[in-house]
């Protein structure tokens, strides 16, 4: 099992708690990149907004891209998952940023998470064309396409409805081969079909381990049928460790008061029509996105240590964590769990 993090690149994680003593600045998402390495994470999420989701739109947010090249010089190990929406990116020009972030501080720490944009004010904001939800994945498919053409070939032409490229020349290549591995979410019946094709690993919202691997089993029969390989599976989840149960369950108490006048019930509403969820998104878990708080990361160091168990048996590769206050709370997974369940593993 891998462990990942979402970088708190909207100053915080929490919509309706209004200060979590966390900012989006360089000097706070460094220092936490760089620490986190040291206590045994592996990965980073980079998410992709100019908009605030999380504290509302007059709030701060850092770049994506510019954030994870900044950081994956300043970092060693820890690979950089950075995600990129197609609509706001033509293909062969993101393929060249992300082929030049894979090759610094050592190379072969960059990843894309695909996703399908769905906030249409922040779209309408930045002038972007916003397009209905299968219309987005139907551009998507193209724009992986581009993506891997100019990455593997020495020239690359394409001709679809959404782009054209000729005789493109991308060097140099990205270190990582065959490829940077692509992830990619999504829950409708476009979203699953496009990822199995094209993709090589699958993120998924956070579930109960017995849900996962259920989507995990569905996901795998796709590939089989499109006579594809194994891929990467990863869930996300948010982390409340505790030295007991009555203190973690406090916790889950103060950061599910919703109060929907808080500046970013606005986007979650948007959010929720922009996107095509199997299961019905509660009010309360309105305060923790990506369905976090369903994965059930929250207790003990020894409960939490047996639920992250159940999901590496359900076929789970990576978890992507989300928590807050994000530094300190990191610490105490990373000393509960992490630690722990690498040292069982070492022994043997």
């Amino acid at each position: 099992m891998r462990f990942g993090y979402w970088m708190p690149v909207f100053g915080g994680w929490l919509r309706n708690v209004e200060d979590e003593g966390m900012h989006a600045s360089w000097d706070e998402v460094a220092a936490l990149a760089r620490r986190s390495e040291q206590i045994g994470y592996d990965l980073s999420l980079v998410a992709e907004l100019n908009l605030n989701d999380i504290k509302g739109v007059d709030a701060p947010s850092l770049d994506a891209w510019s954030t994870a090249a900044a950081l994956t010089a300043v970092t060693q190990r820890l690979e950089l998952m950075v995600a990129v929406r197609p609509t706001f990116h033509l293909p062969a020009l993101l393929a060249k940023q992300a082929a030049t972030i894979d090759g610094i501080g050592g190379g072969g720490r960059l990843s894309l998470n695909v996703v399908s944009s769905w906030w249409q004010d922040e779209a309408r904001m930045y002038g972007v064309r916003f397009e209905q939800h299968d219309d987005r994945y139907a551009r998507t498919a193209e724009w992986l396409d581009v993506l891997d053409g100019v990455w593997s070939q020495p020239r690359f032409s394409y001709q679809g409805r959404y782009y054209t490229v000729e005789d493109t020349v991308l060097e140099p290549k990205p270190i990582t081969r065959p490829r940077p591995t692509i992830y990619a979410g999504g829950e409708s019946e476009a979203a699953k079909e496009l990822i199995a094709t094209k993709c090589d690993a699958y993120v998924m919202h956070g579930d109960p381990p017995e849900r996962v691997a259920e989507k995990i089993a569905d996901m795998r029969a796709r590939r089989a049928r499109l006579g594809l390989g194994s891929m990467l599976f990863g869930v996300a989840g948010f982390t409340i460790v505790r030295d007991t149960v009555d203190e973690a369950e406090r916790e889950l108490a103060r950061i599910t008061d919703v109060r929907a006048s808080a500046a970013g019930f606005a986007n979650f509403q948007q959010w929720l029509s922009g996107t095509q969820l199997e299961t019905t998104v509660a009010l309360q878990e309105y305060s923790v996105s990506n369905r976090g708080l369903r994965s059930g990361l929250v207790g003990t160091p020894d409960v939490v240590r047996e639920r992250v168990a159940a999901f590496a048996d359900a076929g789970v590769d990576l978890l992507l964590l989300q928590c807050s206050p994000q530094a300190e709370e990191m610490e105490r997974f990373a000393e509960g769990v992490i630690a722990p369940l690498r040292s069982a593993t070492a022994a043997r």
